[in-house]
């Protein structure tokens, strides 16, 4: 008797990637809600540094849950889906392998895929005030980042209003949107990394060596939580434009890796390892800096030798 059998039709490693694809979505959502647990306590603890104000914690707390809600609606859809593929609709026509191709025929899914775009957004929004705050807002950074995150929106609205009864793998624009949304992660991490480097060679010139490890923590922290997601991102890229059933692997995923990324950033902003505004204050041309709001100009010290002129501030008003 063989131990498996094989109906026309169907196509084992489709399905088999689908429900893998499921179970690592399983693991990524428990690894997202345990960051999300870490996250909440480290923001409602006492801030450690005065300048970290009650207000801008509870804004970092609101996206926490608005963006962990999201992701729980659309694991719960998936996970529901997966069910209705080999228990509850198996013997419709074609079976599981045409259910998982035809997947957007059901609301489900498109609630799922909804809850994930809007996830998407919004976790692309807090990179770019990250990436803006490191910039002082220069307009040549602004214009050309809010033209690319509009474009990454736009492109999500396209594929959901062309998403119902087509092949999620046959819609052309998702392919622009992923292509956009890992290429504006990549853009901020080397926009980020760029400026806190310039700046981190300013400090250590003005004030000495030892007072730039705060720079080099901040870099380690953006390079490191922007890899996890652009690996996985690229993977998913190659993987739909060619088809390949690799993307089932990554696809029910990758919204909780990005999540994941932004987290850890979240749970070191709250411990008073961010970027503040104020750090990326200076002049090449001059020896003072103003690290911090309560430091201004004619306080600081004029020469750069001094032993009263302050560290960067690291706090969570801003996060980088």
């Amino acid at each position: 008797m063989s131990s498996s059998s094989y109906a026309p039709g169907t196509n084992l490693w489709l399905e088999r990637s689908r429900l893998d694809g499921m179970m690592l979505s399983a693991v990524s959502y428990g690894i997202f809600f345990l960051l999300t647990m870490q996250a909440t306590v480290a923001l409602i603890q006492r801030p450690r540094y005065p300048s970290q104000t009650a207000h801008n914690r509870w804004v970092l707390l609101g996206y926490v849950w608005i963006t962990f809600t999201l992701a729980t609606i659309g694991f719960a859809g998936n996970a529901q889906y997966t069910e209705m593929i080999w228990i509850d609709l198996r013997n419709v026509s074609g079976g599981p392998t045409a259910l998982i191709l035809n997947e957007l025929d059901y609301r489900i899914n498109m609630m799922a895929l909804t809850c994930y775009y809007i996830m998407e957004w919004l976790m692309q929004a807090l990179l770019l005030h990250r990436c803006f705050i490191v910039w002082n807002w220069k307009l040549h950074v602004v214009v050309p980042m809010s033209t690319l995150f509009v474009a990454m929106v736009a492109m999500s609205i396209i594929v959901l209003a062309e998403a119902s009864g087509t092949v999620f793998y046959n819609i052309n624009y998702e392919l622009v949107y992923l292509c956009l949304q890992v290429g504006l992660t990549i853009v901020y991490t080397l926009l980020v990394a760029g400026r806190l480097f310039s700046l981190r060679n300013k400090i250590g010139d003005i004030l000495g060596r030892q007072y730039v490890r705060p720079y080099d923590t901040v870099v380690i922290m953006v390079v490191e939580s922007a890899a996890l997601y652009s690996v996985f991102g690229i993977i998913f890229i190659f993987s739909f434009a060619l088809h390949s059933n690799v993307s089932n692997l990554v696809l029910l995923s990758v919204s909780n890796i990005q999540g994941i990324a932004q987290l850890l950033i979240i749970i070191r902003v709250a411990g008073g390892r961010a970027f503040d505004h104020t750090t990326s204050r200076t002049n090449p041309n001059h020896t003072s800096v103003a690290f911090s709001r309560g430091l201004s100009q004619k306080d600081s010290m004029h020469t750069p030798d001094s032993h009263l002129l302050h560290p960067p501030e690291w706090s969570s008003t801003a996060s980088a």
